[in-house]
């Protein structure tokens, strides 16, 4: 039923389809429908504090008005929503307050909830999940399980970025200019013991699959540069004197090994202080705490200074002999190939600055073809000043060096990976306990005889002040593993996490077989089953619970797997994922690597997660700068709510620009939207609220009305199908202008547009449609259909020439026969003059357009 208002009071409306929606769960989507599915996903959002921003309601909207339009097309439609709710400024909070994380988080997720609830978005809140939820991380943990299970989960002391303020080991992409992303504190590096999961034996998968979906191709190019597969060669160096061994590096072009002037370590690698004479220590301690300050990314920004200082030592070049100087330098990286590299200043942007710099030799190797002699010179070209193979093509020098120094021992064919493995443990509270227990090798061995399948080919372990200890899964009947209650949520000054204060929860007796605990401080209970162990305390990082979340919106209540089989058959992967770009590499790159593995374990019948991704651009503030409270730029969605209205907002967001372009907000531009809203209004109702008088089923209606209607209703199809939303709702405001000024509209196509305005503006097409006369609600309505033949053009302006010159027009029928094209000509008043007395000699006729006479001079 519609409201009793007679204005176009938003607010009332707006509150009583919300709750008529919530009330008759008009959104569920049922599993197993005989319907045609349709799976439209948004990348879930991080619950923080502030709340949203008119930036997050720009994709929820358009894929919000595409799952309108598929249900409206006859799809059981999955359209859900939920929480990537672990993860560091939880934390944060509760360091500073002492409130539990998970207090503060449900707090964040009631607001968010409230907010987008008022938005009107058609989301099954059935099926809402909340990465903190026990009944979903018990699913993260069993998915971590598998991946152990296949080798594919190890530790490692790695080098990390560690923030001593906020107490966390922080990402790359956390860190810049040496401080913390959060909250700006200086950022160290620092060894510590990792779980890291081996990615890498994916690279090849997660290259080659790319094109297998439909993607924006700067995101798949941005995929295949993080992943960086490349083919060269390995190539060893001798170290000077021949008893410090050899170095090892990866090139792209041993091609150019004669130009090689110089080697350079990463200040990370292990050889440094071998090859570091005594008189260059103290340079090379103090450049390599300079570099510790500085995040990959700058040390590989070529806009960045090089920086660097001189081992003291030399190698051997393998392809003629010469004597090296082995530098340390910042723009080498210890996590790409070897952490070494052969410097080629002739023919390399960044050796070639170092050498400069430095003063080091630079000797070209490669000429081009066209007599280019500028330096560097990385382009294709004939070898030179490099003996035995000059004059060759450089691809046929790469193939046959290579060859030649494998002949020798010096050198193997191989192909690197930019990708390094993955790093997935925090030293962090608020977070998935990773469901391992470490205990002694016997014990391991004990436990490994009974559950040999639940084990990695080969044992994890990690080795603590000269004891080695052994890595053991919990069975999935001990999962979910909960965090236990901690006195402080702040990391330990060693880097451990704050699960590593809780005696009780750390130091167990564990039951191998059922997963049971006791606090070591117990007596050990009694059976063989029974062993000494010590929970993991890093926790796994925000991205875990993200990686595989759109696979249990298929069946969020399951308790027994983390989607059934048949669920996850029937909806496959989402058919439009909508986000941000800023997600185009990290997040889309993890969950393509877990979907791989659950397929080829059998779990999930696709080996790509999602099929068609869409990145919106950002909405900026009214400044031009990017929204945050630190700018003083947000918007709150709840103020223009409040003002105007949900379906003002949803309909300016789309007005505003293509999706994908990134555009400012303008507070005056709202008004035009809504202005929009309120002449539709009054083109449908009469003062009393009651249908307007010129609308009616036996109306006189307007050609060309009509036909606007039927462009309306393919245009805005169209355009939904191919995310052109601005250029939609443009239309719309044709079609009202226009219905504003008939003299009259049939019932029936005016119904017709709140069917097609209803994906973007739900509640005052809901309102209108009640209120005319359509059955409620519409929602359940579907598309209305197009009549092609009311979309041809009935008349044509046909142009009368005489002898090549223009005497008149007339509108005339479309495809008039040539006949009676010509009596028109003959009787119009402006060209019949021209023609009085004269013959006729050609007639040049173009249908709809031209009918040319030619007559006698």
């Amino acid at each position: 039923m519609p409201t009793k208002c007679k204005d176009y009071n938003f607010h009332e409306i707006e509150r009583h389809w919300q709750s008529f929606w919530e009330e008759n769960r008009s959104f569920s989507a049922e599993n197993g429908s005989p319907k045609p599915k349709y799976y439209a996903l948004d990348m879930f959002p991080y619950p923080s504090g502030a709340g949203l921003h008119v930036g997050h309601p720009e994709g929820y909207t358009a894929t919000d008005i595409v799952a309108r339009y598929q249900r409206a097309l006859g799809r059981n439609v999955l359209h859900p929503i939920g929480w990537d709710a672990f993860g560091l400024p939880a934390e944060q909070h509760a360091v500073r307050t002492g409130t539990h994380p998970a207090a503060n988080t449900q707090n964040n997720i009631a607001n968010f909830r409230r907010q987008i609830k008022a938005l009107g978005f058609s989301y099954d809140w059935d099926r809402e999940i909340d990465t903190t939820d026990p009944r979903y991380f018990r699913w993260t943990q069993w998915i971590f399980l598998q991946l152990f299970k296949r080798g594919l989960a190890y530790v490692d002391e790695r080098p990390v970025w560690w923030c001593p303020e906020l107490r966390s080991v922080l990402a790359n992409e956390e860190v810049a200019d040496g401080r913390s992303e959060m909250g700006g504190h200086p950022v160290e590096r620092r060894n510590l013991r990792q779980w890291v999961l081996r990615i890498t034996a994916y690279a090849d998968r997660l290259l080659a699959d790319l094109k297998d979906v439909n993607w924006p191709e700067s995101t798949k190019r941005m995929q295949e540069a993080w992943i960086g597969r490349s083919e060269g060669a390995e190539v060893l160096f001798a170290l000077e004197p021949p008893s410090l061994g050899e170095l090892r590096v990866f090139t792209t072009r041993p091609d150019t090994l004669f130009g090689c002037t110089y080697m350079v370590l990463a200040p990370e690698h292990p050889l440094v202080d071998v090859l570091t004479v005594p008189a260059q220590r103290a340079a090379v301690a103090a450049f390599k705490r300079q570099a510790a300050a500085k995040s990959d990314l700058e040390r590989t920004d070529l806009a960045k200074d090089k920086t660097g200082v001189f081992s003291g030592s030399f190698a051997i070049n393998p392809a003629n002999g010469a004597r090296v100087p082995v530098w340390i330098a910042d723009y080498v990286l210890m996590g790409y190939g070897t952490g070494a590299i052969m410097a080629v200043p002739a023919h390399d942007e960044r050796d070639h600055a170092f050498a400069v710099k430095y003063l080091l030799p630079i000797v070209r190797v490669v000429a081009a073809e066209n007599g280019e002699d500028s330096l560097p010179f990385t382009g294709d070209g004939r070898l030179v000043n490099s003996p035995g193979y000059d004059a060759l093509p450089w691809p046929e020098a790469k193939s046959r060096i290579t060859a030649d120094l494998s002949a020798r021992g010096a050198a193997r064919p191989m192909i690197n990976y930019k990708l390094r493995d993955w790093l997935f443990s925090r030293q962090r509270y608020w977070g998935e306990p990773i469901p391992i227990a470490w205990v002694s090798e016997s014990d391991y061995r004990r436990a490994a005889a009974q559950r040999a399948a639940d084990l990695p080919p080969e044992p994890v372990t990690f080795t603590q002040a000269g004891a080695v200890h052994y890595a053991l899964p919990l069975p999935p009947a001990a999962l979910p593993l909960e965090l236990p209650a901690v006195e402080s949520y702040q990391p330990s000054a060693t880097g451990e996490s704050p699960l590593g204060n809780v005696a009780d929860w750390l130091e167990i007796w564990f039951d191998f077989q059922s997963g049971a605990a006791v606090p070591a401080s117990d007596a050990k209970p009694a059976g063989d089953h029974w062993i000494r162990a010590r929970r993991e305390t890093n926790t796994m990082p925000q991205w875990a619970g993200s990686c595989w979340y759109y696979l249990r919106f298929t069946d969020p209540g399951n308790d027994a797997a983390f989607a059934s089989p048949e669920a996850l058959r029937y909806w496959g992967g989402p058919d439009l994922y909508l986000g941000g770009a800023e997600h185009a590499v990290l997040h889309l790159l993890y969950s393509r690597f877990w979907h791989k593995v659950l397929f080829d374990l059998g779990l999930v019948p696709e080996s790509e997660p999602f099929k068609r991704l869409f990145h919106q651009g950002n909405i900026l503030g009214e400044d031009g700068e990017k929204m945050s409270k630190s700018r003083g730029n947000v918007v709150n969605p709840d103020a223009i709510v409040d003002s105007h209205g949900a379906d003002t907002l949803r309909l300016y967001l789309m007005f505003l620009g293509p999706l994908e372009a990134m555009k400012p907000w303008n507070p005056r531009g709202i008004e035009g939207p809504h202005r929009f809203l309120q002449k539709l209004w009054r083109a449908c109702l009469g003062e009393d609220g009651e249908p307007a008088a010129k609308i009616s089923d036996g109306a006189a209606e307007p050609a060309d009305l009509t036909k606007l209607l039927h462009a309306t209703i393919r245009k805005v199809g169209e355009d939904i199908e191919s995310l052109r939303l601005n250029t939609a709702v443009s239309q719309m405001m044709t079609f009202v202008n226009a219905l504003q000024d008939a003299p009259g509209a049939t019932r029936a196509t005016v119904l017709a547009f709140l069917q097609v305005l209803a994906p973007f503006a739900p509640h005052v097409a809901e309102e209108l449609w009640a209120r005319l006369g359509g059955p409620s609600p519409i929602q359940g309505a579907p598309w209305p259909r197009f009549d092609a033949s009311r979309l041809q053009a009935q008349s044509a302006k046909l142009v009368f020439q005489v002898n090549g010159r223009h005497r008149g027009d007339a509108i005339a029928a479309v495809n008039l026969p040539e006949a009676e094209a010509v009596a028109l000509a003959q009787a119009h008043p402006r060209v019949a003059p021209f023609l009085a007395g004269k013959k006729v000699k050609k007639v040049v006729y173009v249908p709809n357009r031209i009918l040319n006479l030619v007559i006698e001079d």
